[in-house]
């Protein structure tokens, strides 16, 4: 094969590795892809598809693109899948996780081979002579090992021609190879692969934060879900006292024209229907702000018609209260040993462990051994080189810790940071056991004010049916029914309030103790952990 082969060949090679843009994005999605993947199948237990790419076909989209102006029936579960599709800050923790995947795949690259390719052709020469025309190609190798060492290898084929003279093409090759290995400073597998280990940690970290905001927001839009289902039920509630109220003034209002009642019970009964027609407007007013705030967080537009399930209310109260087994120093212990966020915040104290490390290392003398060798191969012959030939150079360098200022300073920076790491986990612990206390507390209280209010509920439907029968007898007073109706309605919207107010604090102690799950199948809690990690701890 002659020269003119060996560059084309070459020309062909290079730009065979010229891909595009999207090439590029596509095979750096692949990788991130897989990485994400096989972390959060190692932390769940579960492969699950990862993709930051928003959906052509998410309920908002079909929405703007006039597929859909309403919304009926909709489900917890639809919420949570929608919210997933086109909440924005959802969507930033996928890029957040996407990126950190990323910055390993850089970490990666830096300590495997890394291969360069350039080329290069010209021409000088002066006005009174045609002068020379030259190129060439330059294939590389490089390499970072875990001992420090650095190892560059390349090859260089050069071709030149006089223009003026016309002559043929001459050509040469040049190989060379250098080693230099850090003695001191720089040495060491803990010191070349710190970067790694730390973005490997990186990822680690990130999958666990996207794994609790999922569960956290799961939790946030099930309070909102069941607080709008509070506020219709405060709505059906009032709108059904309203309607009472408005039968006994039209009923006074009869009895009054009859001459069989005082114009005062009359005045009595429209007052609290005025009130009860003002407390309507306002609950409807309260509601229809939190089904617009619950767009806003679902990611949908403002102007989308949103009904909830009816069913769910339903559901709802006949699950009513599930008992917590769950004592206070049981859910404190077991979460300090399995909450994501306790055990990333203690390898975090790991990680400035290490980088204190580092930075004390930076403060040695530099001391480094090289070595280089290279050869020039015959003229006209580039795929000729003779051993005789090639030359080599070994050298020790020294490089004493004479004014390291910025070292020291980093070095102290470090420590600073490694003491401050230390603070914020102590203080992550006691927010976890004063969460967790304040939330079983919580739970409980909340479950026991269900029970109050649900007596309260029947003592006071029994006060009303007693009150109009009392009433037709003509032994009780337009106060006493108004009365006993005002007490009914507030029980109903208590107990409905305690009830909501149990279910998310039912929720949020088994998310704070990492029990929850969330997938397609919508929120549940999954105590087996806990009742092994019981069982082997008696």
């Amino acid at each position: 094969m002659d020269l003119r082969h060996i560059l084309f060949s070459a020309a062909l090679l290079a730009s065979a590795a010229c891909e595009s843009p999207s090439e590029h994005a596509a095979a750096a999605d692949e990788a991130v892809y897989a990485l994400v993947e096989a972390r959060r199948a190692a932390l769940t237990g579960e492969a699950t598809p990862f993709d930051i790419a928003p959906s052509p076909d998410s309920l908002r989209q079909r929405i703007l693109r006039g597929e859909a102006a309403a919304v009926d029936g909709l489900g917890l579960v639809s919420c949570l899948v929608i919210a997933a599709e086109n909440n924005r800050e959802l969507s930033e923790r996928r890029e957040s996780l996407y990126l950190a995947a990323l910055d390993l795949t850089l970490e990666r690259w830096r300590l495997g081979w890394i291969g360069g390719f350039t080329a290069e052709a010209g021409a000088d020469g002066t006005l009174a002579d045609a002068g020379e025309a030259s190129g060439s190609l330059s294939p590389s190798l490089s390499r970072l090992l875990g001992t420090g060492a650095s190892i560059v290898a390349g090859i260089g084929l050069g071709v030149a021609r006089n223009i003026g003279l016309g002559d043929g093409w001459t050509s040469e090759s040049t190989l060379a190879l250098s080693v230099t290995q850090p003695l001191l400073r720089g040495a060491g597998r803990r010191i070349v692969t710190e970067s790694l280990t730390q973005a490997e940690r990186d990822l680690l970290y990130e999958v666990r934060s996207f794994e609790r905001f999922r569960r956290t927001f799961a939790v946030d839009i099930a309070g909102s879900y069941y607080r709008l289902l509070q506020q219709q039920d405060a709505v059906a509630n009032e709108e059904a006292n309203f309607e009472t109220v408005r039968l006994i003034r039209l009923r006074n209002e009869a009895l009054a024209d009859a001459g069989r009642l005082s114009p005062i019970q009359v005045d009595q009964a429209s007052q609290d229907e005025l009130r009860s027609a003002n407390r309507l407007l306002a609950t409807r007013a309260a509601l229809g702000s939190s089904v617009d705030e619950f767009k806003l967080t679902l990611g949908l537009p403002i102007s989308i018609d949103l009904n909830l399930d009816p069913t769910e209310f339903d559901r709802l109260q006949e699950a009513g209260l599930v008992e917590i087994g769950v004592g206070v120093d049981e859910a404190i212990a077991y979460a300090l040993g399995h909450r994501l966020d306790f055990v990333t915040s203690l390898e975090q104290v790991e990680d400035a462990g290490r980088r204190v490390a580092v930075a004390a290392d930076a403060l040695r003398a530099g001391l480094d051994v090289s070595f280089s060798a290279s050869s020039v191969s015959e003229p006209d012959r580039p795929g000729r080189h003779v051993v005789d030939d090639v030359t080599w150079e070994a050298s020790l360098g020294l490089d004493l810790p004479v004014d390291r200022l910025p070292e020291r300073n980093a070095y102290r920076s470090q420590q600073i940071a490694h003491q401050a790491a230390c603070r914020a986990h102590e203080q992550l612990e006691d927010v976890i056991r004063v969460g967790l206390r304040d939330t079983l507390r919580s739970a409980l209280s909340t479950g026991e004010a269900h029970e109050i209010n649900r007596n309260a509920v029947a003592l006071a439907e029994r006060r009303v049916a007693n009150a109009r029968m009392n009433l037709e007898a003509g032994r009780a007073s337009t106060r006493d029914i108004l009365e006993a109706q005002t007490a009914f309605l507030e029980a109903q919207n208590a107990a409905t309030r305690s009830l909501v107010d149990f279910t998310l604090a039912r929720l949020v102690l088994y998310r704070d103790m990492e029990l929850l799950v969330v997938d397609e199948g919508g929120i549940s809690i999954d105590d087996e952990p806990f009742e092994r990690w019981n069982e082997e701890s008696e």
